[in-house]
This record gives C-alpha cells, structure tokens and sequence, in this order.
C-alpha cells in the first residue's frame, strides 16, 4: 500500500533550520505532485509548497516565500522541505501529501512530524 513517511522534526530556536523529509513507497513517485502542508493547534491545515513531479513548477506560501525551499529525488522516491530563517509561527505539524498527475485533490497524506520553534 502506498506510505508517505515525513521524517527531520524537531525543536529549533527561532531563527534556525531544519531540513523535513517524505520518502514515499508503494506508488510511481515520478507521476505525483507533491506538497508539503502544516497544522497548528487550534488552526486549520494550511498550504507550504509544492512542487511538480518533474519539479518544473513549484509553489510557496506567501508566508514561507524566502525561507523554506522545496525539493525532490525521484530517484530515491523522497521530496523535502529545506526550513530556514525558522519563526515561532512556523511551529505546527508537517505533512506531505501527493497528488497524481491530472487529479484535483491530494490523494494520499503522510502521518506528519512535529516542528517546534523556541523564541
């Protein structure tokens, strides 16, 4: 069955970096997009980026423009979220979610990895 496993959360002081993981199993992870999204208690869960499954075309909350960067090795099947300039208000869970090419919603959803950001 299909697996998205986030993995490179943690506690960092503000200002900070940290550098998310999603290896995916059990789909052909060149035919997905793929996304990363975060939730803070009592918010809802909110965009971060994407990136296209040839990597051709990528996205950023206006809120993490600048700062996070996000990737993809289709050859180990992984997309990563690089986390700089870390702020208080980035501390939520992070998930990685993948969309098959031509679909309109994300079709599968890691289990998420906690980001905590100390001021």
């Amino acid at each position: 069955q299909v697996q998205l496993v986030e993995s490179g959360g943690g506690l960092v002081q503000a200002g900070g970096s940290l550098r998310l993981s999603c290896a995916a199993s059990g789909l052909i992870f060149s035919t997905y997009d793929m996304a990363w999204f975060r939730q803070a208690p009592g918010k809802e869960r909110e965009f971060v980026a994407s990136i296209r499954w040839s990597g051709s075309s990528i996205m950023y909350a206006d809120s993490v423009k600048g700062r996070f960067a996000i990737s993809r090795d289709n050859a180990k099947n992984t997309v990563y979220l690089q986390m700089n300039s870390l702020k208080p208000e980035d501390a939520a869970v992070y998930y990685c979610a993948a969309q098959q090419i031509g679909r309109l919603r994300y079709d599968y959803w890691g289990q998420g990895t906690q980001v905590t950001v100390s001021s």
